[in-house]
């Protein structure tokens, strides 16, 4: 997954929220677009849009960006960052069985999960579903355990990228059928007809689409909030190939020779790129 391109209100506060706060660092900002992430890797892109208004309650959309760590120590520097400057938008925290993951909201209503992966080897497969749960993590234990000096004197060090990205859809059935039939991933799991969970190259999941917050949402219109979700393949051979399966598919798409643009059922826009 690429970078996670969101709508703001106000650019100054929600670049110091990603920068100061989720311990992002500010790589480049050209007028009204700044780009954060960790590295020389993109992670979340802000476009200044004051002229729009919040999304509509229950509509779909972005349910939250997912910020991959490295190791458990760069995570706990960066939730006992947000704990610390923002403890408002903390939301919550799960062990996953293949993560563990802390739940947050930004200034401007947006989610973020920061989380860290078990081995591969310590996740558990039947019939081609992961095993996944949803159990108590307690923030304090697990910072008290991980959190280091060094990451406390320098809570932006180590690597970071998108691991996943889920989305507020209207119902799941649709979601399936683009994502997985006509997109290409693969269903790795799912939570009866309330949530899906899909993948490329045997991961736990690329991307989510759940309905538990806007079952029966309708297309989405133009707001503040997600602007664009990134998807990432090795060559412009496979944008290419992507581009004619979708085409198969009569999907819309976008193509000025380097990207490929198109959009899901609830108008939330999809852009492919190359590696």
């Amino acid at each position: 997954m690429g970078a996670v391109t969101l709508r703001v209100g106000n650019l100054d506060a929600m670049i110091a929220y990603y920068r100061d706060a989720v311990t992002l660092t500010l790589l480049s900002q050209h007028g009204a677009v700044a780009v954060l992430g960790r590295g020389s890797t993109p992670i979340v892109i802000l476009q200044h849009a004051p002229e729009l208004a919040a999304a509509e309650p229950r509509s779909s959309g972005l349910f939250h960006t997912a910020i991959l760590f490295d190791t458990q120590a760069q995570l706990a520097a960066a939730v006992y960052s947000v704990g610390t400057k923002h403890p408002g938008t903390f939301t919550g925290s799960a062990d996953h069985l293949v993560s563990q993951a802390f739940y947050f909201t930004d200034p401007e209503g947006n989610g973020i999960e920061l989380y860290w992966d078990r081995d591969r080897t310590a996740w558990s497969w039947s019939h081609g579903q992961v095993e996944m749960a949803t159990l108590y993590l307690d923030p304090n234990e697990f910072i008290g355990e991980h959190l280091t000096e060094a990451g406390q004197a320098d809570p932006s060090a180590g690597n970071a990228i998108v691991g996943h990205v889920h989305l507020s859809v209207g119902d799941v059935a649709t979601a399936r059928r683009f994502y997985v039939d006509r997109l290409g991933f693969e269903a790795t799991a799912s939570l009866g007809g309330a949530a899906l969970f899909v993948s490329a190259g045997g991961y736990h999941h690329h991307m989510a689409m759940n309905t538990w917050n806007s079952a029966g949402a309708g297309k989405r219109r133009l707001a503040l909030g997600l602007g664009e979700v990134d998807i990432i393949l090795p060559t412009v051979d496979d944008i290419g190939a992507l581009g004619e399966r979708m085409s198969h598919f009569g999907v819309e798409t976008r193509h000025d020779g380097q990207t490929l643009g198109f959009d899901d059922p609830w108008g939330n826009q999809i852009v492919v790129r190359n590696a």
